[in-house]
C-alpha cells in the first residue's frame, strides 16, 4: 500500500473524477466531514486499497468541496471514498469511515462478485463486498453524426419497456451472452420499428442495487438508484465497468438510426440507501443532512417515495446534482428525454412541504441544454401529493392517471363514465384546459409497469402477488379490472373472444385519443404476469417478454400495428401542433350523438357514446358501446355534404382481418344505421367525393 502525499491540490470543479492536465481531478461535496480519503483498488473484490490519498482539510478543501488532482491514474481505475465525521443521527449526521463510498458523480461502477448490500448497513469495513467507482474519460467515444431526434410530441407513440426483460427470455432469439442487455435490445429494434412506435421509455437504467428485494428475489424494476451518472452494469454484455457506457451509447445510436427516440425513466426522488436501518453506500456517508429530507428528530427519514427515504431535491447541492445528471445524459449519452418518477417530490421543500414555485422544476424547464428534450412528470408521490393538472411548469407533460382509470372503468361497464370518457378522449380539458396548454400535455396510458398488463386487466379481478413473498399484501387493490367471467386463463371460446375484444377496445381508445399514447411492453401480444400487479422483484418469466406470443397473437399485433400507423397518418394530430387544447376544441367541429343523432346520453346509466369530427378530407365517426347488448346507432347523412358513403375502418367485435380495414380497402356501408355489437368500438370514415 502506498500513501500518496505528493499530489496536486486540484480544484473544486468539476465534481466527480475528471481528466486534467496533471492527472485526474477528484472533487466531492461534504460540508461537515472532518477527514476524507480517496482509496484506489486493483480489482472489484479487493478489500485493501493499493493506494490511499489523504486530503488535507487546509489545502484540499475549498468551502465544502474536497478535491485533489492525482497523477498516474488511468481510465478504468477503481476507487472509492472514506469520509470521517460525526456520527450523530439525532443531529442528522451519519458519517462512517468504515464504509467505502461511491462517488456521487461517478461515471462507472464495478460490482464485486460477492457484493453484499447488508454489509453496508452493519458495523465494520465493507470494502471487499462494496461497489466501487471507476474512472472514465467521457470523450472516449465517437458519436459520428448522431444527435437526439427531437420528434414533436404530437407525432410520438411511446413504448414503455424494461431493457433486460425485453430479451432475457430463452426464446428471444438473441445469443445467450446478449440476453437482457443493451446489446440484446439493439437486435430487437427491427421489431419495434415494424410495430411503429416512435419512442422507447426505458425503465430505470441508472446503476441500482438489485439486492433490495425480498430474500431470494431480485430487484427487477430498478427504482432504487445508487448513482445518477452511471448506466446499470447488469444490463451490459461486457463485464468491464466501462463496457456498460459504450454499450449504452451503441444502443442509443442504433435507436436513433431507426428513428426511435430514447426516453429514460429517471429516479431522482430517493436512493437505495433506504431508511435509518439501510446501507451507507454514498450520499448518506458524504452529507446526510443535505441529501435527504429528515424528520424533526433528524434520526429518521421522511418517506414521500414509499421506499424509506426522500431526496432533498430543492437543496442547492442536490438541485445541482440532478441538473448535472440530466445534462450528462443529454450531452454525453444523447438521450431524447426523461420520465420523472414521483415528480411531485420535486415540489417539496426541506421540511417536505409543497412549494408554490419549486426551484428544481423551473431549473430543469429553463435549462438551455435541456431545451429540446422531452420532460414527462409522474405528477404525484407516495405522500399523497397529487398534481395531475396542476404540476408547475410551461413545457412539462404529465402521466394522466385519470385517463387510465376512467377508460378502464368505461370499458368494463361501470356507470357514470360516459362524460369522463368524452373528456379523456379529448385530452382531458377538465384537467388541463385552464392552463392554455397543448393537447399533448396529457400522456395517455391504460397500463404501465406498475399494475396489471393489458391481458391481465381483462383476465383477473384480483391481484395474485404471492410470488413476491409478501402474502399478497403488496400492489394495488383498486385495479378497475374485469376478468370477463372467469378468474385467470381459460379455454372457454366466448370468454376468450370477449377478452380479445376488450383488449382491442382499450388499444383503440388509447391510440386514437388526443394526447400522447403510451403502450406497455408486450401489450400488443397479450403478455401476462399471471395476475401479478407488482412484479418489481420478479426477474423471471413472470416479467420477461415471451417471444412465442408474437406468433401466437399475431392478429392482435397486426391490429395494434395498424392502429399506430393509422394514428400517425391522421392530420388531426399534426394540425394540433402549436395549438392550445382550448383553441383546438373550439375550432374543431365535434358533433355528439347517442343511438340517435345529436342526442348524446350523458346520464349515469348510459354506457355508449358517438361523435363525429371533421377532418381535412372528410368526416370520422366514432362509436363506443360499453353496454352488454348490441345497440343500433344512426349515422350522420353524407350525400348533401358531398362525401362518400361511410366506410368501416375499425370494428373491434369482428374477427381479423375485418376488425381493421385500411381506408382504401374498406367497403362502403349501405344503411343509415350501424349495429354495434356489445362492448365494442367502431370507427367510420366518409371522404370528400372526387
Amino acid at each position: 500500500m502506498t500513501h500518496v502525499k505528493d499530489i496536486h491540490i486540484g480544484q473544486s470543479f468539476p465534481l466527480g473524477a475528471t481528466y486534467c492536465q496533471d492527472g485526474v481531478n477528484f472533487s466531492v461535496y461534504s460540508k461537515n466531514a472532518m477527514r476524507v480519503e480517496i482509496q484506489f483498488f486493483d480489482a472489484p473484490e479487493d478489500g485493501k486499497p493499493s493506494r490511499i490519498v489523504e486530503l488535507d482539510s487546509q489545502k484540499n478543501r475549498t468551502f465544502h468541496y474536497w478535491h485533489a488532482c492525482v497523477q498516474g491514474v488511468e481510465m478504468g481505475q477503481l476507487y472509492g471514498f472514506r469520509v470521517y465525521g460525526p456520527h450523530e443521527p439525532e443531529l442528522g449526521h451519519r458519517f462512517d469511515g468504515s464504509k467505502l463510498l461511491l462517488d456521487p458523480y461517478g461515471r462507472a461502477v464495478a460490482i464485486p462478485k460477492n457484493y453484499d448490500r447488508h454489509a453496508a448497513a452493519l458495523p465494520g469495513d465493507n470494502a471487499a463486498v462494496a461497489m466501487k467507482s471507476a474512472v472514465f474519460d467521457r470523450r472516449a467515444y465517437h458519436w459520428g453524426d448522431d444527435r437526439p431526434l427531437r420528434r414533436p410530441f404530437n407525432q410520438t407513440v411511446i413504448y414503455e419497456m424494461h431493457v433486460a426483460g425485453f430479451t432475457r427470455h430463452p426464446n428471444a432469439g438473441v445469443e445467450p451472452a446478449k440476453r437482457g442487455t443493451y446489446a440484446g435490445l439493439i437486435e430487437k429494434i427491427p421489431y419495434l420499428k415494424d410495430l411503429g412506435v416512435t419512442a422507447v421509455e426505458l425503465l430505470p437504467i441508472f446503476q441500482f442495487d438489485d439486492q433490495e428485494a425480498p430474500t431470494g428475489l431480485t430487484n427487477y424494476w430498478g427504482y432504487n438508484p445508487v448513482s445518477f451518472f452511471t448506466p446499470h452494469q447488469g444490463y451490459s454484455s461486457n463485464p468491464d465497468p466501462l463496457g456498460a457506457i459504450h454499450e449504452f451509447r451503441d444502443m442509443v445510436k442504433a435507436f436513433h438510426k431507426a428513428e426511435i427516440e430514447v426516453i429514460l425513466d429517471v429516479v431522482y426522488n430517493h436512493t437505495a440507501e433506504g431508511d435509518q436501518w439501510g446501507p451507507t453506500q454514498s450520499f448518506r456517508g458524504f452529507e446526510n443532512r443535505s441529501y435527504y429530507i429528515l424528520e424533526e428528530n433528524r434520526a429518521n427519514y421522511k418517506n414521500y417515495s414509499g421506499t424509506g427515504n426522500t431526496l432533498n431535491a430543492n437543496h442547492s447541492v442536490v438541485r445541482r446534482m440532478i441538473q448535472d445528471s440530466l445534462r450528462y445524459w443529454v450531452q454525453e449519452m444523447h438521450v431524447d428525454g426523461f420520465r420523472f418518477d414521483l415528480a411531485s417530490i420535486f415540489s417539496r421543500d426541506e421540511n417536505g412541504l409543497p412549494l408554490v414555485n419549486p426551484p428544481l422544476i423551473w431549473d430543469i424547464e429553463s435549462d438551455p441544454i435541456l431545451a429540446g428534450t422531452k420532460l414527462i412528470a409522474e405528477a404525484w408521490d407516495a405522500g399523497g401529493l397529487y398534481q395531475v393538472g396542476s404540476f408547475i411548469g410551461d413545457r412539462w407533460k404529465e402521466w394522466n392517471g385519470r385517463f387510465r382509470d376512467d377508460v378502464r372503468s368505461f370499458v368494463k361497464g361501470d356507470p357514470g363514465m360516459v362524460p369522463k370518457l368524452a373528456s379523456r378522449f379529448l385530452a382531458s380539458p377538465d384537467i388541463y384546459g385552464h392552463e392554455e396548454r397543448e393537447p399533448e400535455q396529457s400522456i395517455n396510458f391504460i397500463t404501465c409497469h406498475d399494475g396489471f398488463t393489458l391481458n391481465d386487466l381483462v383476465t383477473y379481478n384480483l391481484k395474485h402477488n404471492w410470488a413476491n413473498q409478501e402474502s399478497n399484501r403488496d400492489g394495488h387493490n383498486h385495479n378497475l379490472s374485469w376478468n370477463c367471467g372467469f378468474e385467470g386463463p381459460t379455454s372457454d371460446p366466448e370468454i376468450e373472444h370477449l377478452r380479445k375484444k376488450q383488449i382491442k377496445n382499450l388499444h383503440t381508445i388509447n391510440l386514437l385519443a388526443l394526447g400522447v399514447p403510451m403502450l406497455l411492453m408486450g401489450d400488443e401480444v397479450r403478455r401476462t404476469q399471471l395476475g401479478n400487479n407488482n412484479a418489481y422483484c420478479q426477474d423471471n418469466e413472470i416479467s420477461w417478454f415471451d417471444w412465442s406470443l408474437v406468433e401466437k397473437n399475431a392478429e392482435l399485433y397486426h391490429f395494434v400495428k395498424e392502429l399506430i400507423r393509422f394514428r400517425l397518418s391522421l392530420n388531426v394530430f399534426k394540425d394540433a401542433r402549436g395549438m392550445t387544447l382550448t383553441r383546438l376544441l373550439k375550432t374543431a367541429q365535434f358533433d355528439w350523438h347517442g343511438v340517435k343523432l345529436s342526442e348524446p346520453d350523458w346520464g349515469y346509466n348510459s354506457h355508449s357514446l358517438a361523435f363525429t369530427v371533421r377532418g381535412r378530407r372528410g368526416l370520422f365517426h366514432l362509436i363506443f358501446n360499453a353496454y352488454w347488448e348490441a345497440l343500433n346507432f344512426e349515422l350522420p347523412p353524407t350525400a348533401e355534404q358531398r362525401l362518400t358513403s361511410w366506410q368501416r375502418i375499425i370494428d373491434t367485435s369482428l374477427d381479423p382481418p375485418e376488425d381493421f380495414c385500411e381506408i382504401d380497402c374498406a367497403s362502403p356501408l349501405v344503411d343509415a344505421q350501424y349495429l354495434v355489437a356489445p362492448r365494442s368500438v367502431v370507427v367510420l370514415v366518409a371522404r370528400l367525393a372526387a
